[in-house]
């Protein structure tokens, strides 16, 4: 099979989408031997049907703000692969939200969900909207404008969304009452819900939780543990704080957390107090700087960030293409062992290739952060049962999952003279086999 042939297709036909097309490059190179070996895979045009959303539905949200202008945004969604399940995936509410970020994401999350084992397929969506500096009643007002197209085309055994960045339990919130509204139905249709209305424990937590998880299982495949380490972890939303506690339960020591403005560094690493002193500043408004003027031993460096610290593992878990190739070379420099990605796609193709080339154990998104989304699926069991699990059982559950992550990995992946798997092509060659078994099982549509 002509992988090549394939991306320049890509290329002709999306010539701005440049995030879909890294990623596309980056699965399509990971499977290069898979598909050589599974000539088959050609027959029925597998590849280009996988690589092609099933349905994109874009549309217009008019709202009205608190100074009773009307405003405009734009809605999606990607309705990318049904063949393992209901389309599943976030939504995210950001300014830099299109059609291309959400195409990339869509294709990701479906090697992801397909990691998970769970009965799921994949989509993503979203909106233009920035909810920074917006009110509560603005941003109600947003997500019912919003669901009020989107209902149509989802439900419990069709699409169910999820949050994502700037699409917290406050806003999943307010887009299920509009769904129920709508549809006249109480129903598993989006997760991350409230707990008192069906959601699951430990949504927040699971995908910072499963990224430490994963992490674990890595470290213990070469007879080391995360106990001691060094950890550099960027972002302080809620992936990367969760990520930092569990790393600090497991006796880590998170020197770093970041946000768009600066990154804040304490060389003893932090203590659970200050990450949740963080989470309330951010509540508030603020950001990373306001904790360096609270906490003892925090310096704030502006417009600087993580990876030029000192780390034995880097989790970067704030947004995509945030390491480039000048950073991956600082952590080479640093004595960094570790990279495992807390964010979606967080490493430029050129950063991944500095890290492969110094032998660092490196494990992409689609399967180091598959918490988040594995969770939702034990919150779709919950919602279908009509049961609710326990925060310990869930965890139980979260572990198990992330752990069957890392061992198809290491099966597909295997080991380079010793050194770690490489989690980039078993994470693919795992996900990509799984549906792409079931799209040739389903015939050709």
């Amino acid at each position: 099979m002509d992988i090549n042939a394939v991306i320049q297709r890509l290329e002709q036909r999306d010539p701005h989408d440049t995030h879909f097309r890294q990623a596309a490059k980056g699965l399509l190179g990971s499977l290069d031997g898979y598909l050589k070996d599974h000539p088959e895979i050609a027959d029925s045009a597998l590849l280009e049907r996988l690589l092609e959303p099933e349905r994109t539905v874009i549309f217009r949200v008019t709202w009205v703000d608190d100074h009773g202008a009307t405003r405009v945004n734009r809605g999606y969604r990607v309705q990318m692969n049904g063949a393992l399940g209901p389309y599943k995936g976030g939504l995210r509410f950001h300014p830099s939200v299109n059609l291309d970020i959400l195409r990339f994401l869509a294709l990701e999350q479906t090697i992801k969900n397909a990691l998970t084992g769970l009965p799921l397929g994949a989509g993503k969506g979203g909106s233009d909207f920035d909810p920074k500096g917006r009110s509560d009643g603005e941003i109600m007002r947003f997500c019912q404008a919003f669901m009020s197209e989107l209902y149509r085309h989802i439900g419990p055994d069709i699409d169910v969304p999820a949050g994502d960045m700037g699409v917290g339990t406050r806003e999943v919130g307010y887009l299920f009452g509009m769904y129920r509204k709508l549809s006249g139905t109480f129903s598993g249709t989006l997760t991350g819900k409230g707990p008192t209305f069906g959601g699951s424990a430990l949504r927040p937590e699971a995908t910072g939780y499963g990224l430490v998880y994963f992490a674990q299982q890595a470290l213990r495949c070469q007879d080391d543990t995360l106990e001691g380490k060094a950890v550099a972890v960027s972002g302080a939303g809620s992936v990367a704080r969760h990520a930092a506690l569990k790393a600090i339960e497991m006796g880590a020591r998170v020197v770093t957390l970041s946000d768009s403005r600066g990154l804040i560094h304490r060389q003893q690493g932090f203590d659970a107090e200050q990450v949740g002193e963080l989470a309330r500043i951010k509540a508030n408004g603020g950001g990373v700087a306001d904790l360096a003027g609270q906490a003892t031993g925090v310096s704030y460096h502006e417009n600087e960030k993580p990876w030029a610290r000192a780390c034995d593992v880097a989790l970067p878990c704030a947004t995509q293409n945030e390491l480039d190739q000048h950073d991956a070379r600082a952590l080479v420099k640093g004595g960094c062992r570790w990279l495992l990605e807390g964010a979606n796609m967080p490493c430029t193709a050129g950063a991944v290739a500095v890290v492969r080339e110094a032998g660092l154990g490196y494990a992409p998104g689609k399967a180091a952060n598959a918490g988040g989304v594995a969770v939702s699926g034990l919150e779709m069991s919950q919602n279908s049962l009509r049961e609710y699990w326990s925060a310990s059982e869930v965890d139980r559950r979260l572990y198990g999952l992330m752990e069957n992550i890392h061992r198809q990995c290491v099966e597909h992946g295997g080991g380079d003279h010793g050194g770690p798997p490489d989690y980039e092509t078993g994470a693919a060659v795992a996900g990509f086999s799984r549906v792409a078994e079931a799209m040739r099982g389903q015939g050709i549509l």
